[in-house]
């Protein structure tokens, strides 16, 4: 009979080890469950997704091991899993960390175990997002309505472009040809309704505009999300020739550091304040704001300078505001303008000042430079 108290004296020293202290698929820290089939140590979330995968998983601290299956474990881990099924993982496909979306999780872990995608070896067939050409429908959300209506994508590598159309024929044109150059894709299931939602974000003549979309298939919703990074590292690659891959990676796509309502007033903190949905987007120092979570172009646009240009984040308490039903006030300084924004709770105050902060305190780059003399002169 198997020594349960040492067979889990052993678990948990290999868990010690630096490679299996992180899950093998999310890297969320002190993973405490363990796929017997695969020999990989994950988190209790990444662990549901293997057991949708028949692939025999069990709680570290909760559950009987065997002598048999701790040998399988000490012989295994993490790194040699890693060798076997990451061994060909292209430098711009997207590795899901602990805090990202469902849908990209499991897409990750059935793409490396079940399909077999990054092993190396030509028995799977060619992937969409190596191509550099893809097509399909998406459910994209009309730019003035809430109705999702199907809509057909074709991503050219090669044109470094975007293109949907309004109608399957396209015969008629298409409704925009989205340049690579200003593409950005993160998921947003919460804020779309959909567990594969989808937000695009790119430059259209003066102003960002959104599309939102999603597929039926987690797959294929997340092919398209790697397919645009293919191109967009692509698109990167060109642009500077001389940048490293650990330069141009963080840049391919991004998540927003913070969004969220505050209310907001006009340029002289007497008009009656608005409910706005607002956007950091903390790569280009800039704050969006809207009217809703859902619409397709921003209202305004502020630039987040640094202190020595003239940029400052504070805690505030407005003079003369009227209409604000909310309480936490935020004060944002820029050379032209003072603006106040003003938060439902103190947590949500804090959260902001700290995420205006992190982009206030980050030195500005050269293209930084670029961006805020652009919305300056719009105004």
């Amino acid at each position: 009979m198997a020594n349960s108290e040492r067979n889990k004296k052993i678990l948990l020293e290999l868990l010690k080890q630096p490679v299996n202290s992180r899950c093998a698929d999310c890297s969320a820290p002190d993973p405490d469950w363990a796929s017997y089939k695969l020999g990989v140590f994950v988190c209790l979330t990444c662990s549901g997704i293997h057991r949708s995968l028949s692939s025999r998983v069990k709680s570290i601290k909760l559950d009987f091991w065997e002598d048999e299956l701790v040998e399988f474990m000490k012989s295994n881990g993490n790194a040699s899993a890693r060798a076997l099924y990451e061994k060909a993982v292209p430098v711009y496909y997207y590795q899901p960390q602990e805090n990202d979306c469902v849908v990209l999780r499991d897409q990750w872990i059935r793409a490396k175990y079940e399909r077999m995608e990054f092993t190396g070896e030509t028995k799977y067939p060619p992937l969409s997002y190596t191509t550099g050409f893809y097509e399909g429908m998406l459910w994209k959300k009309g730019k003035e309505n809430s109705q999702f209506l199907k809509r057909k994508f074709v991503l050219s590598e090669r044109e470094f472009t975007l293109t949907y159309y309004n109608k399957e024929n396209e015969s008629k044109g298409p409704k925009a040809v989205i340049a690579i150059k200003d593409l950005n894709v993160t998921f947003q299931p919460e804020k779309i309704g959909h567990p594969h939602g989808m937000q695009l974000t790119y430059q259209d003549n003066d102003h960002t505009r959104n599309l939102y979309v999603y597929h039926e298939s987690p797959e294929e919703i997340v092919t398209w999300y790697n397919a645009i990074r293919a191109a967009r590292y692509a698109y990167l690659k060109t642009a500077y020739p001389t940048g490293s891959n650990e330069e141009l990676i963080p840049k391919i796509t991004r998540n927003y550091l913070k969004e969220g309502y505050m209310e907001k007033t006009g340029p002289l903190q007497r008009e009656p304040f608005k409910k706005r949905w607002f956007i950091l987007d903390s790569q280009n120092r800039k704050l969006f704001y809207f009217k809703g979570p859902l619409d397709a172009e921003e209202l305004g646009v502020i630039f987040i300078g640094t202190e020595s240009n003239g940029y400052s984040v504070r805690e505030c308490v407005p003079k003369h505001a009227r209409g604000n039903k909310w309480k936490c006030g935020i004060s944002v300084d820029t050379p032209d303008r003072h603006f106040v924004f003003m938060c439902e709770q103190e947590r949500e105050q804090r959260e902001w000042l700290d995420a205006l902060r992190k982009v206030l305190y980050r030195p500005m780059a050269p293209q930084d430079y670029t961006i805020e003399a652009n919305i300056r002169y719009k105004r």
